[in-house]
């Protein structure tokens, strides 16, 4: 039971990401444990999931690879090292790996066909209909809540560009000039703004493409949201009594969730080994590496050019 809520909070801060099967696209986010794995896919017209531990596996790999014999982590690894290059958009390292899916009624069948140690391998991911309450606890609510963070962004950056009008302003009123006028802007205007973007920036976003291009900004963010999420269960378990278990202990300290609100984690990245997967942590800056960017910012000499 405890490794498969560990399962789930992996799962959880894993970031969507494109992956495309022959001409079919796809979200998806993975997680790979030494016992098992668990798979959440979309294209937006449904959701799928699997979750399989070590007795699936063993029984999956004993009918689809009768010649081949090997430990279930060597399978588990071998399928992370197939899907790891086509989740960061590249190509799998395994030359001779193909995929290809289709569905029936309310399920989707994912083919693998690959090599390891020199003998054929195959593997079927079968994901059934996912629940209502995982789609929205991997996508409906981050959703909601990236789009208040985004929101919350752009109402401190419209607050920030007035205080920089008001700013040049003062610059100006004290007799500055701009020595290049290409460099002259109009006075903020929030309103303005809002009603250029929804009739030019809109339309060109929405008919961009389908959805699918979960970009790596965004995907920072949904890892963010979802690792305040985190940070607020395992609390709560606190509060209740209940231990968190020293893996959970591990996903938060691995993924850098800092104490203060605003420290964004990092971005995770799929391994084919480990434990829990999954997630290789880009640690941020240390607090002497933020100490030498502040010096070097302040040894960088004041602009020139812009004001006489």
């Amino acid at each position: 039971m405890q490794e498969l809520e560990d399962m789930d909070i992996a799962l959880l801060l894993q970031p969507w990401r494109s992956i495309s099967f022959g001409s079919s696209k796809f979200l998806a986010k993975v997680c790979f444990s030494n016992t098992g794995y668990a798979l959440l896919i979309s294209d937006l017209s449904g959701v799928w999931h699997e979750e399989v531990d070590t007795g699936i596996v063993e029984g999956r790999s004993k009918d689809l690879n009768k010649r081949l014999k090997a430990p279930v982590c060597s399978f588990l690894k071998h399928l992370s090292e197939l899907l790891q290059p086509l989740l960061l958009g590249g190509q799998t390292d395994h030359g001779s790996a193909s995929f290809s899916c289709h569905r029936n009624d309310s399920q989707l069948t994912i083919h693998v066909k690959s090599e390891l140690s020199g003998l054929p391998f195959y593997w079927d991911f079968h994901c059934g209909e996912a629940s209502g309450s995982l789609v929205s606890r991997h996508l409906l609510q981050p959703l909601m809540k990236m789009c208040l963070a985004l929101e919350r962004q752009s109402q401190e950056l419209g607050a920030l560009l007035l205080q920089k009008d008001l700013e040049i302003q003062d610059y100006r009123e004290s007799g500055a000039m701009l020595s290049r006028s290409r460099l002259e802007t109009e006075m903020f205007d929030e309103k303005c703004f809002l009603e250029r973007f929804l009739c030019k920036s809109l339309p060109e976003v929405c008919s961009g493409g389908n959805g699918m291009a979960f970009t790596g900004s965004l995907q920072h963010l949904y890892t963010a949201v979802l690792s305040q999420e985190v940070k607020h269960q395992l609390s709560g378990d606190e509060n209740r009594g209940v231990g968190s278990s020293p893996l959970q202990e591990e996903h938060v300290e691995e993924r850098g969730l800092q104490t203060s609100s605003d420290a964004l984690p990092p971005v995770p990245a799929i391994q084919g080994s480990g434990e829990v997967t999954s997630i290789a942590p880009v640690c941020a800056p240390s607090r002497s590496q933020n100490a030498s960017l502040s010096v070097c910012k302040a040894k960088r000499k004041k602009a020139k050019g812009l004001f006489g």
